[in-house]
């Protein structure tokens, strides 16, 4: 039978069943730790589960359930409590066991058994046309930790990146540095207040003078404002104004397109490269790294798009109005029908997401996760709905939304000098409290919820900043390791059994929970759960150091100590690791 407690009571659980309710065979078994410690290690619902399809009462079941319990070395005391619970008390022993199993797993206590499940994560995904910001930041740090989480907890996870690279925006950036490109070549054309504002475009068209000089300055401003509405009122946000600077801006696309000629797709494709580039080396220094970076435009290049769009359209979910192609999403719950192609022959965003999750789902993905800001969950019906009505399984999308973070210093809203125009850079962030902090300040909440980020708490080696109060429990280990100087092989020989004291069990009792914390915090996208269980981990062990010398002069119980505490090492760890924080060895 098993080693693992829970997975063995488990199974003693499931032969009484067959004893007892043979028909109820396959029913669920549940099993939690109490949380009063004289309510046992384990306590089960099962009698509860079955009293109403076997019309028993359940504290009958429950005391029948225990007469055809086999016995069992682990279990000290097995009872019935309250309305039909059955709570389990284990022997020492098997408490304590967790500690051999965690360093004969060495790095891999609590992984889960390899399933056989493909996930797609689809995280970040932000347009290239600016640095990264600390919403983005939120979003890189939650999808790349719950891609390790789903990783350790046995599926087989695919990390990807879309690249917004066929767009209008793209095209509104290739405008704003080819503006401030002229600009250095006295060309002064009013730049456009929907343009692209920050420094970082400057920087770009100062690149692009000094790499090919004047090679795409032969125009005059007159020519570049051809045919363009008036100038847009800046600081009017009614619809008529918001709709004139629009306009002045397509206009100005458009010339750029017809005055640049061949060279527009050199423009373009220089600005997607900086920012792209920028984006990757921002988000690798943070930790985070993607297995595949998927282009929006090669879904054009291969035809994806329009081939999804007609089946939508054979299949009767799209009809033309005012000469443009609407899909009907209202049919699968959306408030309202949705344009995926305009009248002018041009397939929307919207057509476009549709063909991704379509190659989504032909690249054989059984789970398909989508981690998107909160302000887009409007937009989940739609998605959803066209994956329904292209008759694919809707079961397999998820999406994850992420809730933005405001930044706290001295108690006040944050603003932190930047680059970048009126955001804050999530580089900027990074340079002030580090990345360790970052990454786990950003999952300390769950990601639909919002988050105070405090900086100053961030920056501050206490034990009230939370990564530096798991990390210190792991350093101390190491110290301690290091004092003793002997080889941790040595460790898997000792005797746990003398490991008797309260603080002992209780850390050996975490150490057993982190398996079953991993698959639930899988189960729910909530990698903020592995936070919380390394802060209670870290907070059992600071105790427990505070309380006990471990290096006593009884060598027997000095191997079991440092056994109990290289484990809390090993499993803080993975648990870090999983977060993209480091296990610092000293601090």
């Amino acid at each position: 039978m098993s080693a693992d407690p829970k997975n063995h009571l488990a199974e003693l659980l499931r032969a009484a069943l067959n004893s007892v309710a043979p028909e109820q065979a396959d029913t669920p078994i549940h099993l939690e730790r109490p949380k009063q410690a004289d309510h046992g290690d384990f306590a089960t619902n099962l009698a509860l589960q079955l009293a109403k399809p076997l019309r028993r009462n359940p504290r009958e079941l429950a005391a029948l359930l225990l007469k055809e319990l086999p016995s069992s070395p682990m279990v000290s005391r097995a009872d019935v409590a309250g309305a039909g619970f059955i709570n389990f008390t284990l022997v020492a022993g098997a408490k304590t066991d967790v500690v051999r199993r965690v360093l004969e797993a060495e790095n891999g206590f609590g992984r889960g058994e390899a399933k056989d499940v493909k996930v797609q994560v689809e995280f970040v995904s932000a347009n290239p046309t600016g640095p990264l910001h600390v919403g983005h930041g939120r979003g890189a740090a939650y999808g790349a930790s719950l891609a390790s989480l789903l990783d350790y907890a046995g599926y087989t996870v695919s990390r990807e990146y879309y690249i917004n690279d066929a767009g209008r925006q793209m095209d509104i950036l290739a405008l704003s540095t080819w503006l401030r490109y002229l600009a250095f070549f006295g060309i002064e054309v009013p730049f456009p207040p929907n343009g692209y504002q920050g420094d970082y475009v400057i920087d770009m068209a100062r690149e692009m003078r000094d790499a090919h000089q004047d090679r795409f300055a032969g125009v005059t401003a007159a020519q570049v404002l051809e045919d363009t509405p008036g100038l847009p009122v800046a600081d009017r946000k009614d619809d008529e104004a918001k709709a004139q600077r629009e306009a002045h801006l397509d206009a100005l696309i458009g010339n750029a397109k017809r005055l640049l000629a061949g060279d527009y797709a050199w423009v373009h494709g220089f600005a997607l490269t900086e920012q792209l580039g920028d984006c990757r080396e921002d988000l690798e220094a943070f930790g985070v790294v993607f297995d595949k970076w998927f282009s929006e435009k090669s879904l054009f290049d291969t035809g994806l798009v329009e081939r999804a769009v007609a089946e939508l359209e054979k299949r009767g979910h799209v009809y033309t109005q005012d000469g443009a192609k609407w899909f009907r999403s209202t049919g699968f719950g959306d408030e309202k029908d949705r344009v995926v192609q305009r009248e002018n022959g041009i397939y929307t965003y919207f057509a476009s997401d549709i063909a991704y999750h379509l190659n989504k789902y032909e690249r054989g993905f059984d789970r398909i996760i989508d981690v998107w800001g909160a302000d887009h969950h409007g937009y989940i019906p739609r998605v959803r709905g066209a994956i329904e009505a292209l008759d694919l399984p809707a079961d397999r999308f998820e999406v994850a939304l992420v809730q933005f973070a405001v930044l706290y210093r001295n108690g006040q809203k944050a603003s932190m000098s930047t680059r970048a125009g009126d955001f804050v850079t999530l580089r900027d962030l990074r340079t002030e409290v580090g990345n360790d902090a970052c990454r786990f300040f950003y999952v300390l909440r769950k990601s639909d919820q919002h988050l105070d980020f405090d900086l100053d708490l961030a920056k501050s080696r206490t034990n009230e900043n939370p990564v530096f109060y798991v990390q210190y429990a792991h350093a101390r280990v190491c110290s301690v390791m290091q004092q003793w100087g002997g080889d941790e092989v040595e460790l898997l020989g000792a005797d746990t059994s003398l490991l008797q004291s309260d603080r002992e069990l209780a850390l050996c009792a975490m150490l057993g929970a982190f398996a079953e914390t991993v698959q639930h915090a899988a189960a729910d996208f909530a990698p903020h759960q592995i936070a919380f269980y390394l802060k209670d981990l870290a907070g059992e062990f600071h105790g427990w150091y505070n309380a006990e010398r471990m290096l006593v002069d009884d060598e027997s119980l000095r191997q079991a100590r440092l056994a109990l505490a290289c484990a809390v090492r090993r499993v803080l760890a993975s648990g870090l690791a999983m977060l993209g924080v480091s296990a610092p060895e000293a601090m």
